[in-house]
């Protein structure tokens, strides 16, 4: 059996330093043999930096993925394509630098993990994730059953679609992007573990992350304010996810929702 780790959105500094410090505990306490994390907001809220991504892959995440605000730090484009397991969505036009999927030699096997965005209340528009990723399953599954997806969507009904069309061909299909951990974790009928949104690695007093007041401001005026990331204990949201790594079937899948305090 293989324990597959996922880390929901990760937040600025709270939420990578939440992060890092609570890896070893969960390898050590809970089992975990790889680590996935979607680090697209762990810069200052918005994006990733090379630095970041090298900070999270020494503490012990095996792969990052991302969405949307991934080309937000433009020291980003040139290091993208040099690092494969740091992932952006797959269904970018061809030719679009950096990679959708990677796959890792590990202990227990190969392990695959592709990174896919939605088109439903999304920006930019990419190309249709469902056609992207069908192909990129097939052409992953050549090397391993074991494929664990990052759907990054805003509706819930895409990213239930999404599972559903993977059901029996990759072992688990999580959302991110809405920062609010849903509560419909299963396992389908073809085997594969869904949970519709992760939820963040981010402050726990705030809105999506982010300080109070000046979101409270924005919808109050309509005014356009800055959205600083806010302080506080931080609530590591995510999923432990159980494989049977001969078949590539989800054995379970629990949410997980620990707070950690503060360090002053």
């Amino acid at each position: 059996m293989l324990r597959l780790l996922f880390l929901g959105d990760i937040v600025g500094e709270p939420g990578r330093r939440a992060v890092i410090e609570s890896i070893p505990w969960f390898k050590q306490e809970r089992g975990v043999d790889f680590v996935v994390a979607n680090g697209e907001n762990s810069a200052g809220g918005r994006g990733i930096s090379p630095k970041i991504s090298v900070d999270l892959l020494r503490a012990g995440v095996a792969v990052i993925t991302t969405g949307d605000h991934v080309w937000d730090q433009k020291d980003l484009l040139p290091y993208l394509p040099t690092e494969p397991r740091l992932l952006r969505p797959l269904n970018y036009p061809a030719g679009t630098v950096g990679f959708g999927s990677v796959i890792l030699e590990t202990a227990k096997g190969k392990v695959g993990v592709i990174n896919v965005q939605g088109r439903t209340f999304m920006q930019p528009p990419l190309e249709n994730p469902f056609l992207a990723i069908d192909v990129e399953v097939a052409r992953i599954r050549e090397e391993t059953s074991v494929i664990f997806v990052d759907m990054h969507a805003e509706t819930t009904s895409e990213k239930i679609a999404m599972g559903r069309f993977l059901d029996g061909r990759v072992s688990a299909v999580v959302g991110t992007h809405t920062h609010t951990q849903t509560a419909d974790e299963q396992i389908f009928p073809g085997g594969t573990a869904f949970l519709c949104d992760a939820g963040m690695c981010g402050p726990l007093n705030s809105v999506l992350g982010r300080e109070i007041q000046p979101i409270l401001r924005r919808f109050l005026t309509g005014l356009p304010v800055s959205f600083p990331v806010a302080r506080g204990p931080v609530m590591l949201q995510g999923a432990l996810i159980d494989i049977d790594e001969t078949t590539g079937f989800a054995l379970h899948i629990e949410r997980v929702a620990h707070r950690c305090e503060e360090r002053v």
